[in-house]
């Protein structure tokens, strides 16, 4: 590296600095001290290693950024305004404020350039993971000799709280054990976190650890920029697998009275402070100022970022033409095509009756992965049960991406956040599946990916007190009202095959994220949900069996209890009870639909309101009134058969009707 550069590079690293103290201090929030420590790192990283487009921020073969320590946000800003973004000095001085472009944490669709939504400290870390097994996917699939299409890497920039949190570790193991060798995690270690020195909560040796996960180790100064050159060179040439480098770096960097102490982690220097800093760093007094020389720099590197994406253009012209079937094979992944008749293929499609939902949506997965090139799915260890598994199709191996089954073993909150990774290559179409007591291990991931919002699907089975002998500890009562509290979040619990079809339409066309809830035992098909996808599932809500008159009941139900729903209103009819059924396997596609559709589902008088699901009755209010029956679960349950467990907790035709008979009599 020439002494020009690393000039070039200085001046880059402090403008970083520049920018980010003085824009957390005019927010009156935030963390300076990352982006101070790692000033360094951006230059480099933004000025000299990156392989992408800032004019084209989309661009497939890009590499990807993820800064997994989301709380120094200012560094990537800062970054990605100066490299050619279309984020501006007014975005850097609006930094934490409303409706800017610079929020708080990174935000996936909120910031060009901006690869993941990150905060929640080693989440970033499980998505970076995700998203270089998924260009390790797509390299696979489409590369050949002389085309090599994908064949970018993915820098992930995490800190001492990401090493910290379990996630992390558990999407480690995971990318050591499959040898992913185009990831790189840089661990920004100042061994300081927000409440103090970190020696007074963590000893442990990280770099033995990554070896022990199958990583390379490398260890750096942060601000050795010849040596950083030459690792990250040494990288680009030859890499076997994941990578991490220790870069050792000073929190706050630069700041005389907080560097290298937690005052610089998580608040303002003070004017005072950043009047200080920027003298001792030689930095101008005018507030965030941006060398010229800087810009210059920045111009020339953007027009050899267009000219690499051009030859790439090219490549791919010519690719296209050798190799037309996989060009045809990549539109519709990169589109996520949907044949026009995926609704009569699934209604075609043979299922045996009674079958648990679980198995019916296995089977829906057998049919879709062979029309979906995009489909790509795993599991936490629990395929065979969970039902995720395309038969057709191999497992990926450790070196061996061809497949499109992943064994993410008992991972759960990191193979969502590698799932949400994958979706982020913008060409997969991923899935996962467990238990949906399991779900909570996922849930800040969960909240992630409806926040961003990504295009995910979760498959979670065992829904229920009627999972059976496994007991409370399985036994998923209050995930449903969990889940259903997320925005964005669509939660579909069908009642039989023909829902289960209709639910992965729903899921397949949501650009966000759903949550598919599936029973263990068999569930009989049901011939009034029968309908086509927009009369039925694609309202959210529907009902399927109309009172005669006006209604003595109105009962709602999803999932395994709505046949028991519709027995309960077959013994009401015989005793003269006129009795509304609904089906309501979805609340976020119900509450999407019209106010005169909604009303003439759930509106009126409609006689004694009555939800009948087996879970907690929380959220069931909404549709039943606060004088409505909830038959639910109002605590945990048992271990023993499903049948016991339905008689213990009053989930039977006889105790439903005794109830609602003696509700309708109390009521006169």
């Amino acid at each position: 590296m020439n002494e020009d550069l690393k000039k070039e590079l200085g001046k880059i690293a402090g403008a970083v600095r520049q920018l980010s103290m003085e824009a957390v201090q005019k927010a009156n929030s935030g963390h300076p001290g990352m982006p101070m420590g790692c000033a360094e790192l951006g230059a480099y990283m933004y000025g000299v290693l990156l392989k992408h487009n800032p004019k084209n921020p989309k661009w497939v073969n890009r590499d990807r950024v993820v800064l997994s320590a989301g709380h120094g946000s200012m560094w990537l800003y800062s970054c990605l305004h100066m490299s050619g973004f279309k984020v501006s000095i007014d975005d850097i001085k609006k930094f934490r404020q409303l409706h800017s472009i610079t929020p708080g944490h990174p935000e996936y669709g909120v910031t060009e350039g901006v690869e993941a939504t990150t905060g929640p400290l080693g989440q970033g870390v499980g998505n970076a993971v995700g998203m270089a097994l998924g260009l390790k996917l797509l390299g696979t699939k489409f590369n050949r000799e002389n085309y090599p299409l994908f064949n970018s890497k993915v820098f992930c920039v995490a800190g001492d709280g990401c090493m910290m949190e379990g996630i992390s570790s558990e999407a480690s193991s995971f990318a050591g054990h499959l040898k992913i060798d185009n990831l790189v995690l840089i661990y920004d270690s100042n061994h300081i976190c927000l409440d103090g020195p970190l020696a007074e909560c963590m000893s442990e040796d990280t770099k033995a650890r990554y070896k022990a996960y199958g990583w390379d180790v490398f260890e750096c100064d942060g601000y050795d920029l010849e040596k950083m050159d030459a690792i990250f060179t040494d990288i680009r040439k030859k890499q076997e697998r994941p990578v991490l480098i220790v870069l050792h770096t000073v929190i706050g960097k630069g700041s005389p009275h907080k560097a290298g102490t937690h005052k610089a982690h998580g608040s303002p220097l003070g004017a005072d402070e950043v009047k200080e800093t920027k003298k001792l760093l030689g930095l101008p007094d005018e507030e965030f100022y941006v060398p010229q020389s800087v810009y210059s720099y920045f111009e020339q590197r953007l027009a050899k970022d267009v000219a690499l994406e051009s030859e790439w253009n090219e490549m791919f012209r010519k690719w296209s033409m050798d190799f037309p079937d996989l060009a045809a094979e990549y539109e519709k992944m990169q589109s996520h095509h949907l044949p026009e008749d995926l609704e009569k293929t699934l209604l075609q499609m043979e299922v045996k009756n009674p079958i648990a939902s679980r198995a019916s949506s296995g089977a829906c997965i057998q049919t879709l992965a062979k029309l979906l090139p995009q489909l790509y799915g795993g599991s936490a260890d629990l395929s065979g049960s969970d039902e995720t598994m395309m038969k057709d199709f191999p497992i990926v191996t450790p070196g061996d991406f061809s497949g499109r089954n992943m064994k993410y073993g008992v991972r759960e909150f990191a193979m969502a956040a590698m799932t949400a990774g994958l979706s982020l290559t913008g060409m997969i179409q991923p899935y996962c599946g467990t238990f949906f007591t399991f779900s909570d291990y996922m849930r800040n991931a969960i909240r992630l990916a409806s926040l961003s919002p990504y295009h995910v699907i979760y498959q979670f089975t065992h829904d229920s007190i009627f999972l059976g002998e496994d007991g409370p500890t399985h036994q998923s009562i209050e995930q449903l009202a969990s889940l259903r509290a997320m925005p964005n979040l669509h939660v579909i619990r069908p009642a039989d095959t023909h829902e289960v079809k209709m639910a992965w339409i729903a899921a397949l066309r949501y650009k966000g994220p759903t949550a598919i809830v599936l029973s263990r035992q068999n569930l009989p098909d049901i011939e009034a949900t029968k309908l086509p996808f927009d009369k039925g599932m694609g309202l959210g809500g529907y009902i399927v069996k109309k009172e005669v008159g006006r209604a003595n009941f109105t009962l709602f139900s999803t999932g395994s209890e709505l046949s028991l729903a519709l027995e309960v209103a077959d013994r009401l009819e015989k005793l003269g009870k006129s009795v509304r059924v609904v089906s309501m396997p979805c609340w976020a596609i119900f509450e999407k639909q019209s106010e005169e559709y909604k009303k003439s589902v759930a509106g009126g008088d409609l006689g004694v309101r009555v939800a009948i699901e087996a879970a907690v009755e929380f959220g069931w209010h909404k549709y039943i009134g606060r004088d409505g029956v909830a038959i639910c679960m109002e605590g945990f349950g048992h271990s023993a058969p499903a049948a016991d467990l339905a008689q213990e907790f009053g989930f039977t035709t006889d105790a439903i009707v005794e109830r609602l008979l003696l509700t309708q009599s109390s009521n006169g």
